[in-house]
């Protein structure tokens, strides 16, 4: 028997003839202006904001009318003035945002977070007292201190915690006391902390300052600290977790125990950061990639090194086809370059000298040295210099997709964020001096096209300029961080100046990206360089017939495909919008008598470019459930009745859908209503509120 459509089901009539566009592959280009996405903006900010009266909504999604309720990435707080935004819908809304504060705007904070550090050892060697502590510094959304001492569980964890939340309630003074090194060396050595030894030894400035818990413990330190320890919240604060570290990060000496902790200024603020925290873990790349069977990491192949699986693949393919008809449009010459080249290229690009420690080692072939390549920007060069350019044939662009090489420690290895082998999306702009300011215009331009395709609206932007070091005249640094400048007024982008932030060999843009979370991550920049084009002799012949050296600027938009495609996972939660999804559209038959029509509706669909799959054996509702659990966007259920009228009922596998309910007749599958296909084409789903109690 034939299921009838409920209101989370929708039937409509979709032609086989073949359009002469397919929407559903394209990414999307809609402006937010247009009626049907703004009726869908409208519907998610609607049930956005049905929460309970009186309490307080600390996440929202930055893709409805409500703009981020709460922004968690403490970067995105620091620099909230230089973030650009493309939410046009959020402009004249009035929410109320709770901002989690940071280091750098709270000193109150960081005295906690410091503070709380001594508390944690304190407790540490009360319980433990063959414990040696280490350093303990404050950072990002916490603290951390390392102990050498035997092995520590979760449930030491919960002791050491009562301990603190007892010297935190006896509010004990912290106490300064500046001592001269020998009396500093004679304290150590009366405890016996060898690791203190070693820090005093790396102390240069005299007197050596010592900050007391009362008159019961004492450490080495700078400060600063809160008054005392009262001045601690101890329902703001929370050990986190214990990992192993070397001391000193160096894997030849001893292993530590390292115990986390985050601390705030209040309860609220930590119940924040404690549902960010469980809304990232949702979100890691790493666990939905295997949930999604995306990609995987193969220890009998390396770490750091990436299998694409067939699903993930299907995403990249999209990305790579997207990237490179954008870079085509934009006036850009594709390359294909080898992975390997002669050591004496990395000799010149002085990559042997500066940049050794992060390359793999050498092979020997015939007799002679060769290297895998870490980089792109050698290649690009000898293709320029196959042949004599004149000032008529600038600019001159290229991109290419180049895979490099880069030696990581197996520690600092992370998913796809941290890896061995990744993919550039690398390419080199050839110029004249004053073509410079038209040419970072145009790479701004391309950068915010690409950037949208993919969901990303908000971003900060920075303007590094010269260093200390660096090669090069004044008069040039002074043009190209004028033409930077001017290209970043031009497109009307706030940005932050990084005062001497640039790289030794030119001044350069960065671009970090905001998630649905308000997390930065930096992906794109734009870096004009001095060095390469002199250590390999770069030149062009101007209108007299003189020899002259060219600006070149190195660029990239997503930064890596793999890191970029672990943003964009975490970024959608996996759920990806319909035209980035590997399966489009599941077709799920009622019972095997449907089967047969199914796969022809699949046939149809694939014949119009559209990714869709046929799942069978199971009852229907596990169907459906194993469909939305592996995120696919749309469900054609068919049934008796469909199979007879030649229609399928969609079910979409999210609200982020909301299709309505009709049925219609088939032979228009490929062709969605414009109203449908704006909203397939919204960026990430509004997430769920994460309420204060």
């Amino acid at each position: 028997m034939a299921t009838s459509p409920s209101s989370s089901l929708c039937s409509f009539s979709l032609f086989l003839s073949k359009p002469s566009s397919l929407p559903l592959l394209k990414p999307p280009l809609l402006s937010l202006h247009s009626p049907p996405l703004k009726r869908f903006i409208s519907t998610a900010s609607e049930l956005q904001h049905d929460t309970q009266a009186g309490r307080r909504t600390l996440l929202g999604s930055p893709y409805t009318k409500t703009s981020p309720l709460l922004s968690l990435s403490t970067a995105a707080i620091a620099t909230e003035s230089a973030t650009v935004s493309h939410n046009d819908t959020a402009e004249n809304e009035e929410t109320e945002k709770l901002v989690l504060p940071t280091n750098d705007s709270s000193e109150k904070l960081l005295r906690i977070r410091h503070t709380c550090a001594h508390v944690m050892a304190m407790a540490v060697q009360k319980l433990f007292p063959e414990a040696k502590v280490t350093i303990g510094p404050w950072i990002e959304n916490g603290f951390y201190y390392d102990f050498d001492v035997d092995p520590l569980t979760d449930k030491d964890l919960k002791r050491i915690k009562k301990e603190m939340d007892r010297i935190i309630g006896r509010n004990l003074p912290l106490v300064r006391e500046d001592v001269s090194r020998d009396e500093a060396q004679r304290r150590i050595m009366a405890v016996n902390e060898p690791y203190k030894m070693e820090i005093l030894e790396s102390i240069k400035e005299d007197p050596i300052t010592i900050y007391h818990i009362g008159d019961e413990w004492w450490d080495l330190c700078a400060g600063p600290h809160v008054e005392s320890t009262g001045n601690i919240n101890r329902k703001a604060v929370e050990l986190e977790s214990v990992a192993g570290a070397y001391w000193r990060g160096d894997e030849k000496k001893p292993m530590l125990q390292r115990i986390y902790g985050t601390a705030w200024e209040n309860e609220d603020q930590l119940k924040a950061y404690l549902h960010f925290k469980e809304e990232a873990k949702r979100r890691d790349h790493r666990r939905l990639g295997q949930d999604l069977d995306l990609f995987s990491i193969q220890d009998e192949a390396g770490g750091g090194l990436v299998f694409w699986h067939p699903k993930g693949a299907v995403i990249r393919h999209i990305i790579e086809d997207s990237w490179k008809k954008t870079h085509i449009e934009h006036g850009y010459d594709l390359l294909y370059t080898p992975h390997v080249a002669k050591a004496d290229l990395w000799k010149i690009s002085g990559h042997l000298d500066f940049y050794r420690e992060n390359m793999f080692d050498q092979m020997k072939i015939e007799d002679e040295q060769y290297q895998l390549r870490p980089m792109n920007c050698p290649y690009h060069i000898l293709l320029y210099k196959r042949k004599l350019n004149s000032y008529r044939d600038f600019p001159i662009r290229v991109a290419e997709l180049g895979t490099v090489y880069r030696y990581e420690l197996s520690g600092s290895l992370h998913g796809l964020f941290r890896v061995r082998g990744f993919t550039q999306d690398d390419a080199h702009i050839f110029c004249l001096e004053d073509q410079i300011k038209d040419e970072i215009r145009g790479v701004l331009d391309l950068t915010e096209e690409i950037l949208l395709q993919f969901g990303f609206r908000r971003y900060e932007v920075n303007l590094s300029t010269r260093p200390e070091k660096s090669v090069g005249d004044d008069d040039i640094w002074e043009k190209a961080t004028s033409a930077l400048r001017d290209a970043l007024d031009d497109k009307g982008w706030s940005f932050q100046i990084d005062e001497g932030g640039g790289a030794f060999y030119g001044p350069k843009i960065d671009l970090k990206i905001e998630d649905a979370l308000g997390r930065k991550w930096q992906c794109s920049t734009i870096q004009v360089d001095f060095n390469l084009p002199q250590r390999f002799d770069v030149t062009y012949v101007d209108s007299n017939t003189e020899k002259k050296r060219p600006i070149m600027i190195h660029r990239a938009v997503l930064g890596s495909l793999e890191r970029f495609f672990g943003v964009l996972i975490e970024h959608y939660a996996g759920d990806f919008p319909l035209w980035l999804s590997p399966v489009q559209v599941r077709i799920l038959p009622v019972t095997d008598t449907q089967l047969e029509y199914c796969k022809e509706v699949m046939s149809k669909l694939k014949g119009n470019g559209i990714r869709a799959e046929v799942c069978q054996g199971e009852r229907l509702p596990k169907l459906i459930r194993n469909a939305e659990k592996q995120k696919i966007p749309l469900m054609a259920v068919v049934g008796p009745k469909e199979a007879e009228t030649q229609t399928v009922t969609i079910r979409s596998s999210q609200s982020k859908f909301p299709l309505g309910s009709r049925i219609v007749e088939v032979p228009r599958l490929v062709q969605m209503p414009k109203s449908v296909e704006s909203v397939l084409y919204t960026t990430p789903p509004p997430l769920k509120s994460l309420t204060l109690q």
